[in-house]
């Protein structure tokens, strides 16, 4: 029986993708375009926590959106009638955006122009962290009834993440979800002891307040 040759990957199979996304990242910070990649799973108040960053934002810097669904233009309708330039993105079938896809919204007329550009990615804890977007910074929500294990479950999404956004918090005195904050914020340090978390409601508008200031301050140190 012949031996079984062995192959040695010496080079990531995202290589290209990296080498894109750092070129696009490049040409946003010459055009003065800040790209926020937004991630979470399905539900958990992803184009609702867009509108309120707009709400704070809008008037202190031009804004557009980038809606990355399967299939669909629901959220591009609903961030359409908050009066925002949006681009309605279908991955016909893929679970993630890679920078060559982000390119082609941003190259969109709708997308010129722009100071902040919110890339909401593809409802999905696990895809969207493995491709780099060319997002300036990855922005990632959890929300109380997905429940206090997710870092535990799904550590590259929190690896990647600049910011956490943990979501609903309004729920937690209702008494239905067991979700313990402190444990989140703990396991999520170990796994990215940079990461900055940010308790939010938005349904209420509590906490975006924080957000649009952490906003403002990567913005200004891009």
């Amino acid at each position: 029986m012949n031996d079984v040759r062995i192959l040695k990957i010496k080079k990531s199979v995202y290589e290209n993708n990296d080498l894109e996304a750092e070129k696009l990242r490049g040409e946003l910070r010459a055009e003065g375009t800040f790209l926020i990649n937004l991630m979470s799973s399905p539900g958990s108040g992803k184009t609702s926590s867009v509108l309120r960053i707009i709400e704070q934002l809008r008037g202190e810097m031009a804004i557009g959106v980038m809606e990355a669904d399967i299939d669909s233009a629901v959220d591009a309708k609903t961030v359409a009638a908050a009066g925002i330039p949006v681009v309605q993105i279908h991955t016909g079938g893929m679970c993630h955006l890679d920078a060559g896809m982000t390119r082609q919204g941003l190259e969109t007329p709708e997308m010129q122009g722009l100071d902040l550009v919110i890339l909401e990615n593809v409802g999905n804890l696990v895809c969207p962290a493995e491709f780099d977007t060319g997002a300036c910074k990855n922005v990632m929500i959890l929300s109380v009834p997905e429940g206090d294990d997710k870092p535990l479950k799904y550590p590259l999404m929190f690896s990647v993440a600049d910011l956490l956004l943990i979501n609903k918090i309004d729920t937690l005195g209702l008494g239905i979800f067991d979700f313990d904050i402190a444990a989140v914020r703990e396991r999520a340090a170990a796994i990215n002891p940079s990461i900055c978390v940010i308790e939010v409601s938005a349904k209420t508008g509590e906490g975006f307040d924080l957000v649009s200031d952490w906003i403002r301050k990567a913005i200004s140190r891009f």
